[in-house]
Parts: structure tokens; sequence; C-alpha cells
């Protein structure tokens, strides 16, 4: 059985590792201690710790929603999709063609398609919506800024621990894996109402153990309006994902031999909140880098850039509130992994990947990540294993 150990409280918290560190473990108590907080706290076993909130934590809230726990990148997540094609049909010549050619159609980074016509199909029906948000938060036209040109960056990757992989499975077939959310503008509607969250707890009086706590009660000024606009945000990363997952798959067709899409292309956020029933109550359910695994849910686990990844099946446990670990979950901070590595440990933990290996991305490297098959085997109760993944090709963000 995995480990499980637990903080004492008004609210429990559950936690489904003994790898957690102290600082980690306060903010899972900060969380607990909020009046509204449903039965218990969940956190996976690649928990660690993030803004307000801690990641890999799953937490069910009474008429009241925290933007910060949701977090910046709403309606990140993972989509992959197995192919007809082996590993005999791939060979290096045509692996680094695969390379080129995706980080040429897909932008990452900051960089963005240059002709919103390219994705306008997969834009268009979020116009309608974006304005109704706008009329009525007009500052919001500010806050986008420089994402003003949100329409282009559907199909595009962003930064940090974003990827785009190829992959083979147990059986030698071949995957395609990425990782990605709700870009600029998620993150530009994100910023927006955790200000004016923290601003209604200023205006009532409220105190909090950590200020990224600041929360929205159901019936108060701008509870519905966070709603409507995290669903837009978490519906526009779920399509961005397809986007992409588009764009890589016509990018293969250019070097590999002819090939289908085997298997339904697997969509799941991870930094998202919806209704959902537990413990007899409809509550507010945010997962902050955790997937939703209720009994037969389809979920992707993903390992560091060098290691292996998941694509699971939930067993509904309900103590987890029918949640996963979404990935190996960081062992180190960025500042401390490029202290510790240098390029020569990238290419060493990289080894047999076709992929950046430069002092760019040692932040990312596997070491500064948990082991993923120590999560795995903690989260036992939670997921049963379809197939196992390693990448031949990484992209990094």
């Amino acid at each position: 059985m995995p480990v499980k150990q637990a903080i004492p409280g008004r609210i429990p918290v559950k936690i489904w590792t003994d790898d957690v560190d102290d600082r980690s473990r306060e903010q899972l108590a900060n969380i607990a201690a909020m009046p509204f907080i449903h039965h218990h706290v969940a956190a996976m076993p690649d928990v660690h710790l993030g803004k307000g909130a801690t990641i890999g934590s799953v937490i069910a809230t009474h008429k009241a929603i925290i933007p910060a726990a949701v977090g910046v990148d709403i309606g990140c997540g993972m989509v992959a999709a197995r192919l007809s094609l082996s590993a005999n049909d791939l060979d290096e010549k045509s692996l680094k063609k695969v390379f080129d050619q995706i980080s040429r159609d897909v932008p990452v980074g900051r960089a963005q398609h240059t002709d919103e016509k390219t994705l306008i199909e997969a834009v268009r029906p979020f116009e309608p919506g974006l304005k109704a948000l706008t009329d009525r938060h007009p500052q919001l036209l500010k806050a986008f800024g420089k994402f003003s040109k949100w329409m282009n960056q559907m199909g595009t990757l962003g930064g940090g621990n974003h990827f785009i992989e190829v992959c083979l499975d147990e059986s030698d077939q071949v995957w395609v894996m990425l990782h990605s959310g709700s870009r600029g503008i998620g993150n530009a509607i994100a910023d927006y109402f955790i200000q004016l969250a923290r601003k209604d707890m200023e205006r009532w009086m409220i105190s909090l153990p950590d200020r990224d706590l600041a929360y929205f009660p159901e019936g108060t000024e701008h509870f519905a309006d966070y709603v409507e606009a995290v669903h837009w945000a978490q519906d526009y990363a779920f399509v961005n994902r397809q986007a992409m997952l588009d764009l890589v798959l016509k990018g293969l067709e250019k070097h590999l031999p002819p090939f289908t899409v085997t298997t339904e292309a697997v969509n799941c956020h991870h930094n998202y909140v919806a209704m959902e029933h537990h413990y007899g109550a409809d509550v507010w359910v945010t997962r902050k880098g955790a997937i939703r695994a209720r009994e037969g849910d389809l979920g992707i686990v993903p390992g560091s850039m060098g290691a292996r990844s998941y694509i699971v099946q939930g067993k509904g446990s309900r103590e987890s509130f029918c949640s996963s670990a979404h990935g190996a979950g960081r062992r180190m901070s960025r500042t401390e992994a490029t202290k510790r590595f240098n390029e020569a440990d990238l290419e060493r933990q990289t080894s047999g990947v076709i992929c950046r290996k430069d002092k760019g991305v040692i932040d990312e490297i596997p070491g500064a990540y948990k082991d993923i098959d120590v999560v795995m085997a903690n989260q036992s109760d939670l997921t049963e294993i379809l197939h196992t993944l390693k990448q031949v090709v990484c992209i990094k963000g």
C-alpha cells in the first residue's frame, strides 16, 4: 500500500507520500484551516511547495473558490495519442528532422504564431465569451497588455516545464504527448482575479494565514464572473493542446511513414476547478497539480525530460476526491537546479533523447524532479498503469 500520513487539525490533510518538506506541510495546514474546506485536503505523492496552495493538492470547498489555488496557468494539462507507427519506423536521422519540424511549427517560450488566421477556426468560438467578460471588466483589456494577441497564442507551447514529446511505449508503439495550458491570456485572467480577491479580503477585513489564500464566496460581487472566466480559460487550454497535437501530427507526416492515430487522444487538465459531488455534498474541487481519476477515467502522469511517463486509468479513490498525481513533481527550485547541475549532467541524464542539452534548460534536468516510479508506487490505490512511455524526442518550452 502507498505511504500515507496526515496533518491533524480541524480539517485533516491526507498525504500520499512521506517525501514532503516542512514548508509544504505548513502550506497544506494553512489551506486546511480555511473555514470552507470540505472533509479533508488531499495531497498527491508529487506534492511540493507552490504559491499560496501546494502543488499536488486537491481542495474541496463549500461555496467558495481560492483563485490562487487554481493557479495562474489555468487549465494547464496534458494530451497524448498513440500512433500506428512502431520503433522500426524511426531512426535518428528522421527523429532529428522531426525535432526541427516541430520546433518550426509550434512556437515555444514567448513566441507565438505570426498570422492568427493559422488557427482561426479554433479561436473563433472563444470570442463571444471573452467579449462578454471584458464588457463587464474593461480593466481586463489593460491587464492583457502584451497578451492582446491572444488569438496568435492558440496552438503555442509556452515556457517553463511545458513540453512536446515523441515517445515509445512498452510495446514499442509511437506516442505523441504534450503539456501546456491557457497561455498568456489565462495568466492575465488569473492575476486579475487574484488581485480582486485580495482587495475583497482587505475590504471585508478578513485575516488570512497567507494572502494568496484570498477567496471569492458564492453570491459575492466577483464570484460568478470568476467562474465564467476560469471555465473560459480551461476550455481555451483544452483546445490549445488539441491544436498543438494537430500541428505536431502534420509535422510528423513530413518525415515518417504514413500513419493513423490508433487511440482517441487523452486530454486532461491538472490545474483547474470544477463542481463535483464528494462525501455527500456538491462542492468546488480545485486540483492544483492533480488530475481527475474517477473509476475508468484516462489520464497522463509524465516524468521529467529523461524519465518514463504513464498513461493511467483512475480507480475512483474516495479519499483522494477521485484524483491522482499530475507528474513527478519538483524536488528542488529552478535556481537550485542551475547551481547544482551543469550541461554535462544534462547530457548524461537525457542520454538517448533528442532534445536541447544547453544551459538554458538545466532547470528542467531530470535530477530536479522526484522519482516518477516512486510517485506511481505511492499512488497504487489511485490509478492503474495502462502504458509506460519513454521519450525519444523532447521539445522544451
